[in-house]
C-alpha cells in the first residue's frame, strides 16, 4: 500500500525534484515521440527510418508501462478508465497491445491515426501549477494554457487528416507539413481550396476542423487577448508574503494570498 501511494504521488507531482524529473521525462518522451512521426512523414533512408521505429517502439513500451503503474496504483480503477486522461492513454498505446497479441481478425491500419493523439497527452500538465519552471505566475500559466491547448488542436488535426488522406492523396498530403498547411487554412476559415481532401473521412475532418474553427480557436484567441490586455494594465507590486510581482493597479490585497499590499512607492523606498 505505501509502495502503491509513492508512485501515485510521483507520478502526479510537479514540486519534487523526482516528481518534476519524472513528469519532464514523460512530456520530453511525448514531444520526442511526436517529432519521430513528423520527420517520418518525410523521405528517410531504411537505416534512419528503422532507428526512429526502434525509438518509437521502444517509448511505446514506456507509455505502456506508465499507463499500468497509474491503473494500478489508482483507488478507484472504473472511474480512473473512463477519465479522460486515461482514454487518451489507452488510445496511444492500443496499437502497441494490438501488436503484442498479433490480433489480424480485421483490418487495424486505421487504428495508426491514434499515434497522433499522442501529444494530448501534454493536457495532463496543464491542470494547475505547469511543470516548466520559469512559468510561474497565473497569468503566465494560462498563457501557456491556451497556446498549447492551440498547438494541439492543430497538430492533432494536421495527423489525422495526413493518416486519412496520404495513402489515396498523396500529391496533395504529401507531408506533415502541407497537413499543417491545411489544417491552418481550413480552421481559419480562410479555404484557399489549393488542398482539397478526397475521401469521405477526410472530408469529414474538414468538417470538424471548419466548426472548431468557428468556435474553439476564437474563443481561445479571445481569452488570450483579454489576458494580454490585462497584463498590461498590471503594475509591479511584490506582495511581502508569497512573494507574487504583478497585481492590478487598483488592488489593495495580493490576489494569490490576500495579504495587504503595499503602495508602489513604498515598496521601491523598501527595495532601495
Amino acid at each position: 500500500m505505501q509502495l502503491r501511494q509513492t508512485i501515485r504521488f510521483y507520478l502526479e507531482d510537479i514540486e519534487t525534484p523526482i516528481g518534476r524529473a519524472i513528469n519532464l521525462s514523460i512530456t520530453g518522451l511525448v514531444l520526442l515521440s511526436s517529432a519521430i512521426f513528423v520527420a517520418q512523414t518525410y523521405p528517410l533512408s531504411n537505416t534512419l527510418w528503422l532507428i526512429l521505429e526502434a525509438i518509437d517502439q521502444g517509448i511505446l513500451v514506456i507509455f505502456a508501462i506508465e499507463y499500468g503503474l497509474r491503473f494500478w496504483c489508482a483507488e478507484h480503477k472504473a472511474r480512473f478508465f473512463f477519465s479522460l486522461f486515461s482514454l487518451v492513454d489507452l488510445l496511444v498505446i492500443l496499437p502497441f497491445f494490438i501488436g503484442i497479441f498479433n490480433i489480424d481478425l480485421f483490418n487495424i491500419s486505421f487504428l495508426r491515426v491514434f499515434r497522433w493523439f499522442r501529444i494530448l497527452r501534454l493536457i495532463r500538465f496543464m491542470e494547475g501549477k505547469t511543470i516548466f519552471g520559469y512559468v510561474t505566475t497565473e497569468d503566465s500559466a494560462i498563457f501557456t494554457r491556451i497556446l498549447l491547448t492551440l498547438f494541439i488542436i492543430i497538430f492533432v488535426y494536421s495527423g489525422l487528416i495526413y493518416q486519412v488522406e496520404h495513402p489515396t492523396n498523396p500529391q496533395a498530403f504529401g507531408t506533415f507539413l502541407d497537413a499543417v498547411y491545411f489544417s491552418v487554412a481550413t480552421m481559419t476559415t480562410v479555404g484557399f481550396g489549393d488542398i482539397t481532401p478526397v475521401s469521405e473521412i477526410g472530408r469529414f475532418l474538414t468538417v470538424l476542423m471548419i466548426l472548431t474553427g468557428i468556435a474553439l480557436i476564437p474563443w481561445q484567441l479571445g481569452d488570450l487577448v483579454k489576458r494580454l490586455v490585462k497584463t498590461t494594465n498590471q503594475v509591479q507590486t511584490t506582495c511581502v508574503s508569497c512573494k507574487l510581482s504583478l497585481h492590478d493597479a487598483d488592488a489593495q490585497f495580493c490576489k494569490q494570498c490576500g495579504t495587504k499590499l503595499e503602495s508602489i512607492a513604498a515598496t521601491e523606498a523598501s527595495e532601495a
